[in-house]
């Protein structure tokens, strides 16, 4: 089986690359099952119902969520949408079973305690939600487990990784929006990358106008974000090949492009 797991679509520019990309990609890779984060889609903050049918009609089938996941609540009733397992007194979901021609797979959304400012008193220990998670869907017939892990620190999503590694098909950092060159499968057979990139502006400050945040820089007044709209796109995903006997991962391979 091959799942695709397609990073942070931010903005209008990330729904546009990934509505061009996506279709020719599927068909190209034969990918037979495709997750996106989706916290950053609706104007870098949350996911609408409207965008949500929109990547949907371009061939995502599951959304995971991150840290503004709860910025729009509205797409948390579709069965297809999760936010971050480990968010105290959270709306939504943080983990789902989600079908497959393949059979069940298990995804589940994590965020690290360190995300932003201020962040980590709202969140739960996240390996010790993961394994709670795990534990409590160990008898459900699932051929694969795919966990993303949304955080801000290097550290905690390689240890993360490993701390799963045997217990999970997969673990994907995101957050950064910046890809790591370091997807591998590790000794007990767990896809991970650090970080695989986000989906949108590449002339851009993670998605934001670089020039509000180099003012910002310089004058150190607050400014609202604005999100790019112009310039040249980038597509960050992970391809993953899956052993549906076992679980485990045969393979893990980045894919980026770039467009104009």
């Amino acid at each position: 089986m091959k799942i695709l797991y397609v990073g942070d679509i931010t903005g209008k520019l990330g729904r546009k690359t990934a509505a061009e990309v996506l279709p020719g990609l599927i068909a190209e890779e034969k990918i037979d099952f495709v997750i996106a984060q989706g916290e950053n889609v609706s104007h870098g903050k949350g996911l609408s119902n409207k965008h949500l049918a929109e990547l949907e009609k371009a061939g995502v089938d599951f959304f995971s969520g991150g840290n503004h996941s709860i910025v729009r609540t509205e797409s948390f009733d579709a069965p297809n949408v999760i936010r971050p397992a480990n968010l105290k007194g959270a709306p939504g979901k943080g983990w789902a079973l989600a079908d497959t021609p393949f059979g069940k797979i298990l995804i589940v959304s994590l965020e690290g305690k360190v995300v932003g400012m201020g962040a980590d008193k709202d969140i739960d220990n996240p390996l010790m939600t993961a394994d709670a998670i795990l534990d409590e869907t160990k008898k459900s017939d699932t051929v694969a487990k795919i966990i993303n892990f949304h955080g801000d620190y290097s550290s905690e999503k390689v240890v993360i990784g490993q701390y799963l590694d045997g217990r999970a098909t997969a673990v994907i950092g995101d957050h950064w929006h910046v890809p790591t060159a370091d997807a591998q499968v590790l000794p007990g057979g767990t896809a991970h990358i650090t970080d695989v990139g986000m989906v949108g502006a590449l002339d851009s400050s993670l998605g934001v106008k670089t020039e509000v945040i180099a003012k910002r820089w310089l004058t150190d007044e607050p400014s609202r974000n604005e999100m790019e709209d112009s310039g040249r796109r980038q597509f960050n995903a992970v391809l993953i090949d899956v052993d549906t006997s076992t679980g485990k991962a045969r393979g893990i391979r980045h894919i980026r492009q770039i467009l104009s």
